[in-house]
């Protein structure tokens, strides 16, 4: 391969992600000392490359106006991606590197047009199925299957670039440290703890609770006479972080700029925060870090620095993550009720603080945290062919090995349901056990080649776990939509099997602010397992993301079961159930030509 001589590096994103991209230009550099490298970023993820050593230049170009196809029709847009377009072309690159993942057609149709725009003969990128346009390809396995940085050096690695330092880097200049001299003032207590409250404009589902992080300063400033340092913009909810804290931090909030907020990170002994660019920030400033994560995964945006520099505090809800999920786009902004971050208790991050700051692990931060890992996804159209008996005997397995567990019933209205909406779809992947029922699902819902599923009936299901329960002693909790269908079906289920307990029941529904609620009260009743009628897919997402705080083996979905054992139904109107039919119309027809649910 020839020696590249002028190099475009591709990174239109966000201040993070450039920061992650650090060790990928510092292995072209030393790679190809007398390239010229010029980087295409963002205006606001400038400054992360000033005065760098592996850059010759910044172009820069507003990505995000983009982002929809009507909106790149705009006639302002329009010019100015004619004038990008000129300008990479006068620049004669001979290689172009997209350190993106082309997670929508669009996206990577757009990657495409930039690649061809710069007359480049080496295109090199990620490759998920749409890398059609690269001439150079490093496989992606998806998000988390390497970390970000990983799958940079990947990229540049088939030039043949490497470097023996894969460390993050945020250039800070004399002023800049001089400004953090200035601003820290003279050696002062220790710890120095900063705390960043904010996620970014982008995504407010990664933040934890502002009372959360004030507890944690308070805590810290009590037991280890620590200085707090609240780092961030004016939008990063710092101000209630200061206003809710006891004892009075050093609030720098839009004081800062990237260099100034490097030089200052790297004076901290800690840093806490939530998933964000500043985190990446202080990582590259080599500072200790505890990370807050929800609906993003650690495996793929965690902080880029030693094991022992760091730890990830998640409360790992089977529906987490949610966001950038596979090679698609999932769920970016989270989900509304944001039950993920709510579940991170100020315990948790003390106790990971508390194990940086002692330099060594924290007996209690590793109890809390070695069940704690990201869910392994199985493929999907692949349904757990067992029988009834079979089914049950997996329960009782999952009941006395005693982790939380989700049982998911499978049918037509959920496979539709998962081609619309990917945290239902995630949830389907991730569940530890996978009945098929109802009517026998289509053969376009499995992989070709698949056996069909052993379809079950929900009805018959909930009467097998009821006749198991009264033998074996396990509590029930019943918890549907309608006061009348949670009492029928308890009291009719307690008929036909004598000695069944009812630990308890409830009527409400998935909506958020009844969700705390609901959970404290299947808490105080310790039921064995719990079964959840509020329908596809409200019951399977409502369980994925409150299971680690239920305190219950084992939870299912059963739908409208409950209500058929009550000996009631909910008739939906006319325009509803035709609005339905349509809908399965479409999905069947949608199936059929994309090969499925394992094709979605």
């Amino acid at each position: 391969m020839p020696i590249p001589r002028r190099i475009l590096v591709v990174k239109l994103a966000d201040l993070g992600d450039v920061i992650t991209s650090g060790p990928a230009l510092r292995a072209l550099r030393t790679t190809f000392p007398h390239a010229r490298i010029v980087a295409l970023v963002t205006a606001a993820t400038v400054p992360v490359l000033a005065g760098s050593p592996y850059v010759d230049g910044v172009l820069t170009f507003d990505k995000f106006a983009y982002d929809r196809p009507l909106s790149a029709l705009h006639p302002a847009n329009l010019l100015a991606a004619v004038r990008l377009a000129w300008e990479l072309r006068r620049q004669r690159f001979d290689t172009v590197v997209i350190l993106h993942h082309l997670t929508t057609r669009w996206g990577a149709l757009k990657y495409a047009a930039l690649a061809f725009a710069t007359g480049a003969r080496r295109r090199l990128g990620l490759d998920n199925g749409r890398g059609w346009f690269l001439t150079h390809r490093a496989k992606d396995g998806g998000f988390g299957a390497r970390h970000e940085v990983e799958y940079a050096l990947e990229v540049v690695g088939l030039l043949g670039a490497h470097t023996d330092d894969p460390r993050l880097e945020v250039p800070i200049s004399p002023a800049d440290a001089a400004y953090a001299r200035e601003v820290l003032g003279p050696d002062g207590p220790r710890p120095l703890v900063a705390i960043h409250p904010g996620s970014g404009g982008w995504s407010l589902a990664r933040r934890w609770e502002p009372g959360g992080f004030a507890a944690v300063a308070d805590a810290l400033a009590e037991r280890y006479g620590a200085r707090i340092v609240l780092v961030g913009t004016a939008s990063d909810d710092v101000d209630r972080v200061a206003d809710a804290m006891r004892t009075m931090p050093l609030n720098l909030a839009g004081r800062t700029t990237i260099g100034q907020l490097a030089a200052v990170l790297r004076h901290c002994d800690l840093f806490i925060g939530a998933d964000s660019g500043v985190m990446h920030a202080a990582a590259a400033a080599g500072t200790p870090t505890v990370a807050i994560f929800g609906p993003t995964n650690p495996l793929a945006w965690g902080p880029w620095l030693p094991p022992e520099h760091y730890r990830i505090v998640r409360s790992a809800p089977l529906c987490s993550p949610c966001a950038y999920t596979d090679t698609g786009l999932g769920q970016p902004w989270g989900c509304p009720e944001r039950t993920c971050m709510r579940m991170v208790t100020v315990k948790q991050v003390l106790a990971a603080a508390e194990a940086l700051l002692a330099g060594g692990e924290s007996l209690e931060y590793e109890a809390q945290h070695r069940e704690r890992t990201t869910q392994v996804a199985r493929p999907v159209g692949l349904w757990d062919h067992v029988t009834l008996d079979q089914a049950m005997e997996r329960i009782q397995h999952f009941i006395e090995g005693g982790q939380a567990r989700q049982v998911v019933l499978v049918s037509l209205d959920s496979v539709i349901a998962s081609r619309r909406d990917p945290i239902l779809f995630q949830v389907l992947r991730r569940a530890a056990l996978r009945l098929a029922i109802g009517p026998e699902l289509p053969p376009s819902s499995r992989p070709p080649g698949q056996p069909p599923p052993v379809v079950l009936d929900a009805r018959d299901l909930v009467e097998e776990v009821a006749a198991r329960a009264a033998a074996a002693g396990w509590r029930l909790f019943l918890l549907g939509t309608r006061p009348e269908g949670v009492a029928g079906a308890a009291g009719a289920l307690a008929e036909r099997h004598p000695g069944l307990v009812i630990a308890g029941t409830h009527a409400g529904s998935p909506a958020g602010e009844e969700e705390d609620a609901i959970v404290e009260a299947i808490r105080q009743a310790q039921p064995t397992l719990l079964l959840v009628g509020f329908g596809v897919p409200e019951q399977e997402k409502w369980i994925a993301r409150n299971l680690p705080r239920l305190d219950v083996p084992v939870a299912i979905g059963v739908g409208a079961a409950l209500e058929r054992i009550a000996g009631g139904s909910i008739s939906p109107s006319l325009t509803a159930d035709l609005r339905r039919r349509l809908g399965r119309l479409r999905a069947l027809v949608g199936l059929a030509v994309n090969g499925g649910l394992g094709g979605r």
